[in-house]
């Protein structure tokens, strides 16, 4: 095994296990659940997004595989602090990639979330990769 695979599998399962930003958010702007029948996998996040669209904080509670959970963990590191237009814009970049199509010309760095590319070789878990951000997007009630 490649170390950078190795690498990345590493990342995965330490956001699986120990979860960034897990919780119950109780002043919030924003909460929306995300399940996947086919699998089970079911999530709540929460949203405090301010008057100019910067969401100021983000957490999500639930259950599910560690795809499932490291997407969640690592979405909401590289979105609290952001815009709602920036959460868009990484949600497009980010779904782009686990499907497989290659990122639009615009430059947008997906961080850490890059390691969840090789997602797109099993067609069953790009759903696991992307329910919090599909979640998400009806949460923020993205055009």
């Amino acid at each position: 095994m490649s170390d950078l695979k190795e690498l990345y599998q590493q990342l995965i399962i330490d956001h699986s296990r120990h979860p960034r930003h897990f919780g119950k958010l109780e002043q919030r702007t924003h909460v929306k659940e995300g399940f996947n029948p086919l699998c089970g996998d079911r999530l709540m996040l929460y949203f405090l997004v301010d008057k100019e669209g910067i969401i100021e904080d983000i957490k999500f509670e639930g259950v599910g595989c560690a795809i499932s959970i490291a997407s969640a963990s690592m979405m909401a590191e590289k979105l609290k602090g952001h815009s709602v237009t920036y959460a868009e814009e990484m949600f497009q970049a980010f779904h782009q990639q686990v499907i497989g199509e290659p990122l639009s010309t615009q430059k947008i760095n997906l961080g850490k979330l890059a390691v969840l590319a090789g997602v797109s070789q099993f067609p069953m878990r790009v759903k696991c990769a992307t329910l919090a951000w599909h979640t998400l997007r009806a949460a923020l009630n993205f055009k």
